[in-house]
């Protein structure tokens, strides 16, 4: 991985546009070619980035970019889309390597691992029709817990939580939108899975087309017969 400090404008173009005006920030680039851009602020979220299969090229600037405090230009391009973002560096304020090898993978607590499980072997509970596609299905991002098919065979990105939360519901928005610009499985539907889903959690996910599924966790691990219930 590679990080860089600077100051620099980012350019977005393809299927939308957007600008970020010169302000310090920091650049990541890593081994699977993904780039994103941060500030200091708005948690783990970037600015903007650019997913893999991607590549980049370093160019200098012309002599009105020059002029502007333009010292080199990165311009990164995807492979399957038109997509490119170009990011003006002005100033480099830190520049390093790291070698971080193999990650071994996100290690959930107890319960949250076992109702990825339990919701893997149990689909059905998303609904009549759906098909398991794989756990962990990795992003550029990190691994969405669970990716399914609908009755009509489109695709569904699920994330499991103990306790629904609004960062639940940001980070499945960050997913969905990563995984949407994949035309091998777009369109991608979201699906936030948990025990108890807070009131906020869910009227963010209902405005954002999110669907919200509560889980019993006893009830699918045998312990609890639903169906035996006086109330």
């Amino acid at each position: 991985m590679r990080l860089v400090v600077a100051h620099c404008s980012v350019d977005y173009a393809g299927r939308l546009s957007a600008h970020l005006p010169l302000a310090p920030r920091v650049l990541m680039l890593k081994a699977d070619g993904s780039v994103l851009i941060h500030s200091d602020g708005g948690s783990y979220k970037p600015l903007n980035w650019m997913s893999p299969p991607c590549s980049v090229s370093v160019s200098q600037p012309d002599e009105h970019e020059a002029a502007g405090g333009v010292t080199e230009l990165w311009t990164v391009r995807h492979a399957k889309t038109d997509d490119v973002l170009v990011v003006s560096l002005h100033e480099i304020l830190h520049d390093s390597a790291h070698e971080l090898g193999i990650d071994p993978g996100l290690i959930k607590d107890g319960v949250e691992a076992d109702l990825q499980e339990l919701l893997a072997e149990q689909i059905e509970v998303l609904g009549e029709g759906h098909t398991l596609v794989r756990r962990e299905y990795m992003t550029a991002i990190g691994p969405v817990d669970i990716l399914a098919r609908d009755a009509n065979g489109r695709s569904v990105a699920v994330e499991i939580k103990r306790r629904g939360g609004v960062d639940g519901v940001e980070q499945l928005t960050r997913y969905l939108e990563l995984m949407n610009r994949d035309p091998h499985i777009a369109p991608v539907t979201g699906v936030f899975a948990a025990q108890e889903i807070k009131p906020q959690a869910r009227t963010l996910a209902q405005d954002r087309g999110i669907r919200c599924v509560v889980l019993d966790y006893d009830a699918m691990r045998g312990m609890d017969d639903v169906h035996a219930r006086l109330f």
